[in-house]
């Protein structure tokens, strides 16, 4: 069960948010699946905790960047057309984590 959380997680992390460039922004798809995967750059927040890594523990609302009070903040840069594609990236980022904490319980 561990290797399909694991396959499952990472895939989201990094297969569909390719799948996602590649229907939804068709014309700069690769440029799009590189800003999606540097969203994941809000795991330096994990940095911060005691031990850093945690196969158990869930990031939502753990993690300084995976708080609820950021995610309304990720919300709101959906409005401009400058950051919405970061916005999308940190979302489904967040949502990918949330699933892993699903997996958890």
């Amino acid at each position: 069960m561990e290797i399909l959380r694991f396959v499952t997680h990472y895939g989201m992390h990094f297969l569909i948010p390719g799948f996602i460039a590649f229907i939804f922004f068709k014309d700069k798809w690769k440029t799009t699946w590189l800003i999606f995967i540097l969203t994941m750059l809000i795991d330096i927040d994990h940095f911060f905790a005691t031990p850093i890594f945690s196969p158990n523990r869930c990031s939502i609302n753990f993690h300084p960047l995976h708080t609820n009070y950021a995610i309304v903040l990720y919300f709101f840069m959906l409005a401009p057309s400058k950051t919405r594609i970061i916005a999308i990236g940190l979302l489904f980022h967040i949502l990918t984590d949330y699933l892993d904490c699903c997996w958890i319980k």
